[in-house]
C-alpha cells in the first residue's frame, strides 16, 4: 500500500482544487484528508488533488451521488460505512513486483533463513510478517525464498502472515494469478517449479502453485488500529508503507514492530525509510534498509 499525504482549510474552503464532471473543493478534500487519517494514517495534501479527484469521481458516479458534497457526508455517517471503506481502497496505490528490492531477499536467505530452517527442522516455531503485502508478491516472494532452502517447509511450524488494509487487493492475493510480465523478475528455474499457467476470465495468467500457499495467511489488518498478534515474529517486512505517514506515527510504527520482534530478529524496510524514535536505539542498521532487534523489548503497543 501506498499512501498520500494533508490538508487544511487556511485559504478558502470553497476553491475548486480540481474541476470535471464533479468539482472538488478545498473544503472537500479538508474532509475526506481528516477521515484517511483518523481511519489509516494517510496524508493527503492539496498537490493530489487531481489524484483525489480521479480516483473517486467514478466512485461518486457509480453511488449515483450528485458530487463532492453529499460523497463526504454519506462516508461521514454510519450508513456510509462500506462507501468509507471503499474509499480507503480507491485511495492507495498497490505498487509492488517479485522480489522488489532484492537484497532484501539476499539478505533473507543467506543470513537469515538458514537458522531459521535449522530451527523449524528441530521442531521449533517461524513466524514472518509480510505488512502491508498489496496483492501477494512479497509474501510469495518471501515464500518462494524459504522454499529455495526448505522445500517442505509448510510440513513444519514455518508460517508467513500476509496483511494489508485493502480487502480487495487482498482477495487478488489469495487467488496468486499474475501476469506473465509479473513474472520477470522470477527465476526461470523458480517460475517453472512453482508457477501454473491457468486462464483466468479469458486471460492467461501464472498461478502460485498450492505447496507455496500453504505457507501463508492473508489477514486484513489496519496497521494504525489494535494488532490481535499472539506470539512474536523472528522477521517483519514493512517497505515503502510508512515514509508516507506523519512523523509521530512512523515512531509509533517502528517502536511497535520492535515490541514484536525478539533480540536478533530483523525488520526489512523500504528503500526511503529509517527507523526514528525511541525504537532507533533498539535496531541496528545491518544492511541497506535492513534492521536487526539488538535491545530490550519495548512491549506491544496498541
Amino acid at each position: 500500500m501506498i499512501a498520500l499525504g494533508a490538508t487544511d482549510l487556511r485559504q478558502s474552503p470553497d476553491e475548486v482544487l480540481a474541476s470535471g464532471e464533479y468539482p472538488l473543493t478545498r473544503r472537500d478534500l479538508s474532509e475526506i484528508a481528516a477521515m484517511i487519517y483518523s481511519d489509516a494514517g494517510i496524508f493527503l495534501n492539496e498537490t493530489k488533488a487531481s489524484l483525489v479527484y480521479s480516483r473517486l469521481s467514478k466512485h461518486i458516479r457509480s453511488l449515483g451521488l450528485s458530487g463532492f458534497r453529499e460523497y463526504c457526508a454519506l462516508v461521514a455517517s454510519p450508513a456510509g460505512a462500506q462507501a468509507r471503506r471503499e474509499m480507503l481502497s480507491h485511495l492507495t496505490t498497490n505498487f509492488t513486483r517479485f522480489f522488489r528490492e532484492n537484497h532484501h531477499f539476499e539478505h533473507l536467505r543467506n543470513e537469515v533463513l538458514p537458522k531459521l530452517v535449522e530451527r523449524a527442522r528441530s521442531g521449533g516455531r517461524v513466524r514472518i510478517w509480510s505488512a502491508a503485502c498489496s496483492d501477494g508478491q512479497e509474501p510469495y516472494s518471501i515464500a518462494l525464498t524459504v522454499l529455495s532452502l526448505m522445500p517442505n517447509a509448510a510440513d513444519y511450524d514455518f508460517r508467513i502472515l500476509a496483511t494489508d488494509i485493502d480487502p480487495k487487493i487482498l482477495s487478488l492475493a489469495r487467488v496468486g494469478a499474475y501476469d506473465e510480465t509479473a513474472l520477470e523478475t522470477v527465476a526461470p528455474a523458480m517460475r517453472k517449479q512453482w508457477f501454473q499457467e491457468v486462464e483466468v476470465q479469458g486471460r492467461r495468467k501464472f498461478q502460485v502453485d498450492d505447496r507455496v500457499k500453504r505457507l501463508i495467511t492473508f489477514n486484513e489488518l489496519n496497521l494504525m488500529a489494535q494488532w490481535p498478534f499472539k506470539g512474536d515474529f523472528d522477521v517483519i517486512f514493512c517497505r515503502n508503507v510508512v515514509i508516507y505517514f506523519d512523523e509521530p506515527t512512523q515512531m509509533k510504527i517502528w517502536s511497535r514492530f520492535a515490541g514484536l520482534l525478539p533480540e536478533g530478529g530483523f525488520l526489512y524496510i523500504g528503500h526511503s525509510e529509517r527507523v526514528s524514535g525511541e525504537a532507533k536505539n533498539l535496531f541496528d542498521n545491518t544492511g541497506i534498509t535492513t534492521y536487526r532487534h539488538i535491545g530490550k523489548s519495548m512491549g506491544r503497543k496498541a
